[in-house]
């Protein structure tokens, strides 16, 4: 009678994240430490300087009252623990974020150092805003573990982070990471496959080309330019991006409309900016992305609620004096002395 075949032995869990690293203090290191330490998470924070701790304090009692009033005073605060010794940050943490200045080399090395002395479980996630994570796992012993996390300024208000994988990085050590960070409150935009700049990065380089390209010839001040953002394209951008805002922008038909109507291959003399040249595949994937971001919803439901968001924006925006909101403003009083009258 044949043996029954042996199960192979089950991997062992990852511990749970209770404790975690920062490598660099500086907005962004200090960013992620309020917002650990706000949630209950022990945080070791390492920089080689250690005058930094006094500063890291300052911009965590900063960001504190902003964090109280989107999510009231906190149930348990974490412990802050400040050194100056990077093996003891590495080796007494669950999770660790690489958060020091934006020189490849430097990062490079940190990896390097960190990876000898982290257990192997640990998931080292780079805070780097346009640098190929293949290039920082790579003098690392274990780079499946190694991953970017790119946040947002500020770190403890903004909610997005873009996980972008290497060619050594791990579907466990993406999967556990995209876990912790939903943990902590962040929306995981969790990218293919790695690019220079990632995703919001380009977009935003690339609408900072063209304001220059504006200001450069002097068609407007830095003023103009930005409230012709502020006042308009800026707050649909907000809360449903460019391809939603131009799949209403072609009416019922949504998308495939729009391409009809526009010249989809954007050889129009509005821009100092090349295109990428059109063709089927690109039509293909903009319709039917666009499809399936609006889940089966009607254009004209997309509409109502783009319509209520935006009163609710400058509604908010008026109480604040602020762009779109002064506008508001204006014609309230404007109507009030009106009816006074």
């Amino acid at each position: 009678m044949a043996k029954a075949a042996k199960k192979a032995p089950a991997k062992a869990k990852a511990p749970k994240i209770k404790t975690v690293g920062i490598a660099g203090t500086g907005l962004i290191g200090a960013g992620w430490a309020a917002r650990l330490l706000f949630r209950g998470y022990d945080v070791i924070a390492y920089d080689v300087s250690p005058s930094a701790e006094e500063k890291l304090k300052a911009q965590i009692k900063t960001a504190w009252p902003s964090l109280e009033a989107l999510l009231g005073k906190p149930k348990k605060k974490g412990k802050l623990t400040f050194t100056t010794d990077l093996k003891l940050m590495a080796s007494k943490s669950d999770f660790i974020h690489e958060a020091a200045p934006e020189r490849e080399e430097l990062k490079i090395k940190l990896f390097r150092d960190i990876d000898a002395v982290a257990a192997p479980h640990v998931v080292i996630s780079s805070s780097s805003s346009g640098f190929l994570p293949t290039n920082l796992q790579s003098q690392c012993k274990h780079p499946g573990r190694v991953v970017i996390g790119h946040p947002f300024n500020p770190v403890y208000l903004l909610p997005l982070v873009e996980l972008v994988p290497g060619e050594k990085t791990s579907n466990e050590a993406m999967d556990r990471a995209a876990e912790y960070f939903e943990a902590i409150g962040m929306h995981v935009l969790r990218l293919k496959k790695e690019i220079m700049g990632y995703i919001c990065d380009r977009l935003q380089e690339a609408l900072w080309r063209e304001a220059l390209h504006i200001l450069n010839k002097d068609i407007g001040t830095t003023g103009d330019i930005d409230d012709s953002i502020v006042y308009s394209a800026g707050m649909r951008w907000a809360f449903m991006g460019s391809f939603m805002t131009y799949h209403l922008a072609g009416g019922p038909g949504g998308m495939r409309d729009f391409i009809k109507q526009f010249d989809p291959t954007l050889e129009l003399d509005w821009t100092d900016l090349k295109f990428p040249k059109w063709n089927e595949a690109l039509e293909k994937r903009l319709v039917e992305g666009c499809e399936d971001q609006a889940a089966g919803r009607k254009v004209s439901e997309i509409e109502a609620k783009r319509n209520a968001v935006l009163v609710d924006m400058m509604k908010l925006f008026k109480k604040h004096k602020i762009g779109s909101g002064l506008v508001l403003d204006r014609e309230v009083k404007a109507r009030k002395k009106k009816a006074k009258a």
